[in-house]
């Protein structure tokens, strides 16, 4: 049985759109966790964290990505600091390929300005934010199993080798043609 694929990196690294099309090409599904809470919330990830708090936020995403993970393997989005809080990657590489999805910080910050808004990038300047996120969770990223550059190949091409991983590593079957 496959194991579970869960992507991670900075806002903005294409973690959905990269998700997305993997988990297709797998014949699977993807869990956006960002998105899952916005429906069980019914308001946009910027009121919840205004309303809840971060601390609260990141313990809704760990909840999550536990409930996630013990469904049948998928691939799973949690938001960008899922990753960053201690315990996290290793809670879930028993049972799932973590890859992080590598972003130069100008190229996530160019990428988030046209989404929904981000709470930890509301402010003067969001480059130099995405700057500080990059630097505060760079060293938890980079404990994932492997490493693919998001920020200079299309969302096609990254879901290619996101791809290739779940196959190599994670005991993905991907159809012909992908």
């Amino acid at each position: 049985m496959p194991s579970h694929i869960v992507l991670v990196g900075l806002p903005g690294s294409g973690k959905s759109t990269v998700g997305k099309m993997a988990a297709d090409a797998m014949s699977t599904f993807v869990i956006d966790i960002d998105s899952l809470l916005v429906r069980e919330m019914g308001m946009p990830i910027s009121q919840i964290f205004g309303m809840v708090g971060e601390a609260r936020f990141r313990e809704m995403e760990r909840d999550a990505v536990k409930t996630a993970l013990a469904r049948d393997p998928c691939v799973i989005v949690p938001g960008g600091g899922w990753a960053a809080q201690p315990g996290q990657l290793e809670s879930v590489k028993a049972s799932a390929l973590v890859i992080y999805l590598k972003c130069h910080p100008n190229v996530a910050t160019k990428r988030s300005e046209q989404g929904e808004a981000r709470p930890l990038l509301a402010g003067a300047d969001p480059g130099e934010k995405m700057r500080t996120l990059l630097q505060e969770r760079e060293p938890f990223y980079v404990l994932a199993d492997h490493q693919v550059d998001a920020d200079g190949p299309p969302a096609e091409a990254v879901a290619a080798e996101v791809m290739n991983l779940g196959r190599q590593y994670g005991g993905w079957f991907v159809r012909q043609g992908h």
